[in-house]
């Protein structure tokens, strides 16, 4: 006989605790084959396919597109045949390879041939729902999520001080369902104890159905368009304002003439081989200048009061992206040359334009260099990527009047900026750092001293 089993939210690693679902990739009714992908989901990391350990038939999906669900939380229940001999279920554990696994449900149900789920529920007992029964086959363990079927369910319980912990769901698998936290607080409220919200006064309380009202809102109703920063767009977000509010950064800039490096990036070129991005000259300057200036590849420890210079240089680069702005790392920078840095960067950029980066190609960063010079812009003082201690900022190259040699010349002049944390070197580090850059820039054969 078969039986259904569910597949709930793996561990994303990384610390990753939601996700957004972005696509579905199966329909209810579907045949899956075992480590099949089943959903495509954003973190605040990267785009990941999300493959289902079992193969069978899909009995049930949970959360639309655009959902957010929580690591642990149900995604869809697979009816399998049955169970080998050893009484384990049939899958292959692998449930995402390289982001961790997730143990095997505890939960079974048999089903009928020709079943299907309920398409509404009917409300739940009273005295299941009201009475604080709690039921331990379909209310998750103790200190395990609870099986809801959205989070504006999870919210709407939240917001009225109930505890979603003794009700008894009516949907699959004791799903608790919208309806079920409805009945509890009207039955709560029958008897005169309505549950009271927790981040409203009770006198604001008229109605026990209705969630608690939001923050008067600083933007009138119908005023704009209200658009969630959430996914990567949010992650980017949280880790701007941190980077403000912890780190006193300053920022310093100069112009140079850029005419001997392209000059230089031309020839190489010209010589055959695979070609060299300007990018990448400007990071292979970038970590003979931290091998100079060690203090700007480190990091600040608060807790312990300590700046911690770090050894190797895993150099971030801003790409920007139809879902944002986004930091692909390269590791070990400081080990490549130029040619290997061109061949990373390109790998790198097509993996984030096709949202595919994984979480450990966007973390792990110890300097970043951004190439706003790409929108046109000359100059600009970025935010520093925390927790790094400097960002590298490169403006567009451009003809322009330059003394050279004791005459007024054309050349390609560029304005260079460091944005730096204050904390890790004064203004005459910083100064330093960024001065090396630009003789690198005005003069390449400075290079050589490092090569």
């Amino acid at each position: 006989m078969a039986q259904v089993l569910e597949f709930r939210l793996p561990d994303l690693g990384e610390g990753l605790t939601e996700a957004e679902i972005v696509r579905w990739l199966v329909q209810v009714g579907d045949v899956v084959a075992v480590d099949q992908p089943v959903v495509e989901v954003e973190t605040a990391k990267a785009m990941v396919e999300v493959p289902c350990p079992y193969g069978g038939v899909v009995t049930a999906r949970f959360g639309e597109e655009g959902t957010e669900l929580p690591v642990g939380a149900p995604l869809i229940t697979v009816a399998v045949g049955a169970p080998a001999s050893d009484g384990q279920s049939e899958g292959s554990g692998n449930v995402l390879v390289g982001y961790g696994t997730s143990e095997a449900p505890a939960r079974r149900r048999r089903v009928r041939p020709g079943s299907k789920a309920p398409a509404a529920p009917s409300p739940p007992p009273a005295s299941a729902a009201a009475n604080g029964h709690t039921n331990t086959d379909t209310a998750g363990p103790p200190d395990g999520p609870v099986p809801v079927i959205s989070p504006l369910v999870r919210r709407l319980a939240r917001e009225n001080g109930l505890n979603l912990r003794e009700l008894t769901g009516s949907g699959p698998d004791g799903l608790i369902l919208r309806a079920d936290v409805e009945y509890a607080l009207r039955a709560s409220a029958a008897r005169g104890r309505a549950p009271q919200p927790a981040t409203v006064p009770p006198a604001q309380v008229a109605e026990p159905l209705r969630p608690a009202p939001a923050p008067a809102a600083a933007v009138p109703a119908g005023a704009g368009t209200r658009i969630p920063l959430k996914g990567v767009r949010g992650a980017v977000a949280d880790k701007l304002s941190r980077s403000r509010r912890e780190i006193p950064d300053a920022t310093c800039w100069v112009d140079a003439d850029a005419t001997e490096l392209m000059r230089a990036r031309t020839a190489m070129n010209a010589a055959g081989g695979p070609k060299i991005s300007l990018l990448a000259l400007l990071a292979r300057i970038c970590t003979a200048a931290l091998a100079r200036f060690p203090e700007l590849n480190s990091t600040v420890d608060m807790e312990a009061r300590e700046v911690v210079r770090l050894d190797a240089v895993h150099l971030g680069f801003a790409a920007q992206t139809e879902r944002g702005l986004v930091v692909p790392v390269v590791r070990d920078g400081h080990a490549r040359d130029a040619q290997g840095l061109s061949a990373e960067f390109a790998r790198l950029t097509e993996a984030a334009r096709a949202g595919t980066l994984t979480p450990a190609e966007l973390t792990g960063g110890t300097f970043t260099l951004n190439n706003y010079g790409v929108f046109g812009v000359d100059g600009s003082t970025p935010i520093i990527n925390h927790p790094e201690a400097a960002m590298l900022g490169v403006g567009r190259i451009v003809p322009k009047p330059w003394v050279h040699e004791g005459e007024l010349a054309v050349r390609q002049v560029v304005q260079l900026s460091l944005t730096f944390d204050h904390r890790v070197c004064d203004g005459g580090t910083a100064g330093g750092f960024l001065r090396y850059v630009a003789d690198c820039v005005e003069q390449p054969a400075v290079l050589l001293r490092t090569l």
